[in-house]
């Protein structure tokens, strides 16, 4: 049984994790977009600036908070 270096496995696994963000992203996009137009969404909280992330900025870091759970396990 062959093994494989440690730069091939960060490598073969940056490019799973890249594969899965293109692929769920417009999922998020969606999910994003969907929660700037539902009405009644949750105010600032005191005393924090409220949030300037774009649409799109906010699809990936929701994507990029989900993907790591695909690597449990």
């Amino acid at each position: 049984m062959r093994t494989m270096a440690p730069t091939a496995r960060l490598h073969q696994e940056e490019l799973q994790f890249r594969l899965i963000l293109a692929a769920t992203y417009p999922f998020f996009l969606a999910a994003a977009a969907l929660g700037r137009m539902a009405p009644g969404r949750a105010p600032a909280r005191a005393g924090l600036p409220a949030p300037h992330r774009s649409v799109f900025g906010e699809a990936r870091a929701m994507a990029v908070q989900a993907i790591p759970f695909a690597f449990m396990g």
